[in-house]
């Protein structure tokens, strides 16, 4: 009996690998082929290699996330998907969360990425190296599907794979607004400048920004733009000179567009490093920023004593 068992487990499996594997190589709009160089920089206007099966003009969303990862962050992309990631309703609005991801030639990460977005239907994807200095890329994407596929939506956040986000919070703050138009919002650098540092991550050297300062910005990590600004954005971006830094680049477009950054309370929200994690003070924040996907995890067994901190006793991610 014990062996009839394995067999048949290893027959389902070898099934579905064919299955994924066939996938694979009869669809040369969901691998690019190995036989071509992926350049760093490409902006041209290609077809998206994946996208979620999603009518926005039928099930509209209120808040749209946006989560940068790469291939590899299975455990960070599974984690989110528990927790904060989930389709939600918050007070009558649709919150939903989708992936951003570049390509790159391993051709076991791409297995699991269609293995994934088979499973979850979460994917945004593009043919371009996927790296961190093509995160702007990265980014532009998921406004063009927000321009293209998604107008409808109300708000639309940017965020990382290895952040804490707290939709409850945000959704609370975000209706509070008298607008539901023109905002750019998250954890704001009024005063930041270039780095000319060859050794640093954030090295941006004269030719590729001459400026002696940043325009005001929010930090990467993440941010809230309405749609309608996210889709200005999107519009604008392609005669703005390119920048490998994301947050800079869209502060950028913004400049071009007249609009600054703007406080969603009058305490900070948006946090660009780790909050260290208590389960009251994480019902007040809206991020929190080098999260393990174990700590993400964690975050759903934590309540908070009663009448301490927001609406709810618990996270309830």
């Amino acid at each position: 009996m014990e062996s009839k068992r394995k067999v048949f487990l290893c027959t389902v499996a070898l099934a579905l690998a064919c299955f994924v594997l066939s996938i694979l190589l009869n669809s040369s709009d969901i691998y690019p082929s190995s036989q071509k160089v992926i350049p760093i920089f490409k902006r041209k206007n290609e077809d998206f290699l994946k996208l979620p099966e999603k009518d926005c003009s039928k099930n509209t969303p209120f808040l749209v996330i946006l989560v940068t990862s790469r291939l590899d962050d299975v455990k960070a992309r599974m984690a989110i998907r528990k927790t904060w990631g989930k389709e939600r309703v918050i007070d009558d609005k649709l919150v939903v969360t989708y992936f951003l991801l570049g390509t790159n030639l391993e051709t076991h990460d791409q297995i699991i990425v269609i293995t994934e977005n088979i499973l979850y239907n979460d994917i945004i994807q593009k043919d371009f190296l996927d790296t961190y200095n093509n995160l702007t890329l990265k980014t532009l994407m998921g406004l063009e599907w927000i321009h293209k596929f998604c107008p409808q939506s109300t708000f639309v956040m940017k965020t990382d794979s290895d952040m804490f986000v707290n939709p409850y919070y945000l959704i609370e703050l975000l209706l509070k607004r008298n607008s539901t138009t023109g905002l750019f919002t998250g954890a704001i650098n009024m005063h930041a400048y270039p780095i000319r540092d060859p050794n640093s991550k954030w090295y941006v050297n004269e030719m590729e920004y001459p400026g002696q300062n940043y325009p005001p910005f929010c930090s990467g990590t993440g941010y809230v733009l309405s749609t309608d600004v996210a889709r200005q954005v999107h519009i604008v971006s392609k005669r703005v000179p390119f920048l490998k830094l994301e947050d800079v680049f869209v502060a950028l477009c913004l400049s071009e567009l007249k609009i600054v950054p703007e406080e969603l309370h009058s305490e900070p929200v948006f946090f660009a490093s780790q909050v260290p994690f208590s389960p009251c003070r994480y019902m007040n924040i809206v991020t929190s920023h080098h999260n393990t996907p174990q700590q993400i995890l964690f975050t759903m067994e934590e309540e908070c004593p009663d009448g301490v901190g927001s609406n709810n006793s618990r996270l309830d991610l």
